[in-house]
C-alpha cells in the first residue's frame, strides 16, 4: 500500500500519538482527515498538514458516518489510524468505595466500543475500492496499550477497554480477507503524550527509567514510524505489536 496520493482518517488526530500519525501521513503525501473531541487542536493541526477535520465522538454513529463521508469526498479512503481514547484510573475498591459503573462503562464505549465503530464503517467504505494490484483495499490500525497484558492497579477499566482491541483484532481480520482489507494493532509501551504529562515529573522519570532499552519515553514519531511500516508491508495482518522498549509493567 503506497500511502502518497491516498485518504486517511486518524481519530484523535489533534494531539499525541494520533498527531504523530497525521504529520507523517501527511509528510509522505497523503491526505488525512483528523476525527477529534478538541476542535480548536485539531483544527490548527489539519491546516497545518493540508488536511480537514471533523469533530467526532468515535462512539457515536452518526459522528462516525461523517467522518467517513467526508474522507471519501476527498479521494480513495485506504487506511483509518484508531488513537483516539481516555485512560482513567480507579480502583475496584478504593477509599471512596466500589469502582465507579459510569467511568468503567464509559472507558469501555470511548476505547473499544469506539474503536470498532470506526472499523466498520471506514472498512464498508474501503470495500468498495478498486484493489490495488496486490488485492489491497485498506488498512486498518488501532492502538490498544501494553495495559492489555500488563494491567497495573487502578487500571481495570483501561486494560479490559483495551484488551477487547488486542481480542478483536484477529477476527476482525478474518472477517475482512476477502475484502482486501487488513487488521493490525499497536500496543504502546510508556509513551510521552498529553496523558502521561498530566503526571508529575518525578512520575515521568521513573517510568521512563523503567524502560530497558531505550531507556526514555516513546514518542509519536515512534509510534507513526509503525504505522508507516504496517501501511507499506501487506504482509502484516491481523496481529497485534508491542511497542514497549520491552518494558513489563509492574503493579504499580
Amino acid at each position: 500500500m503506497e500511502i502518497k496520493g491516498k485518504v486517511f482518517i486518524v481519530t484523535g488526530g489533534a494531539s499525541g500519538l494520533g498527531e504523530g500519525a497525521a504529520r507523517m501521513l501527511a509528510g509522505e503525501g497523503a491526505k488525512v482527515v483528523i476525527a477529534d473531541m478538541q476542535a480548536d487542536k485539531g483544527e490548527a493541526v489539519a491546516r497545518d498538514i493540508g488536511g480537514a477535520f471533523v469533530r467526532c465522538d468515535v462512539s457515536s454513529e452518526a459522528d462516525g458516518q461523517a467522518v467517513v463521508a467526508q474522507a471519501v469526498s476527498l479521494g480513495k479512503l485506504a487506511g483509518l489510524v484508531n488513537c483516539a481514547g481516555i485512560a482513567p484510573a480507579e480502583k475496584t475498591v478504593g477509599k471512596n468505595g466500589a469502582h465507579s459503573l459510569a467511568v468503567f462503562s464509559k472507558t469501555i464505549t470511548v476505547n473499544l466500543v469506539g474503536s470498532f465503530n470506526m472499523i466498520r464503517l471506514a472498512a464498508e467504505a474501503m470495500a468498495k475500492n478498486e484493489p490495488e494490484a496486490t488485492g489491497e483495499r485498506g488498512v486498518l490500525i488501532s492502538t490498544a496499550s501494553v495495559a492489555a497484558y500488563d494491567g497495573q492497579i487502578g487500571q481495570a477499566a483501561y486494560s479490559a477497554s483495551k484488551g477487547g482491541v488486542v481480542g478483536m483484532t484477529l477476527p476482525i481480520a478474518r472477517d475482512l480477507a476477502r475484502s482486501g482489507i487488513r487488521n493490525m494493532t499497536i500496543a504502546p509501551g510508556i509513551f510521552g503524550t498529553p496523558m502521561l504529562f498530566g503526571m508529575p515529573q518525578e512520575v515521568q522519570d521513573a517510568l521512563a527509567a523503567g524502560v530497558p532499552f531505550p531507556s526514555r519515553l516513546g514518542t509519536p514519531q515512534d509510534y507513526a514510524k509503525l504505522v508507516r511500516h504496517i501501511i507499506e508491508n501487506d504482509m502484516l495482518n491481523g496481529e497485534v505489536i508491542r511497542l514497549d522498549g520491552a518494558i513489563r509493567l509492574a503493579p504499580k
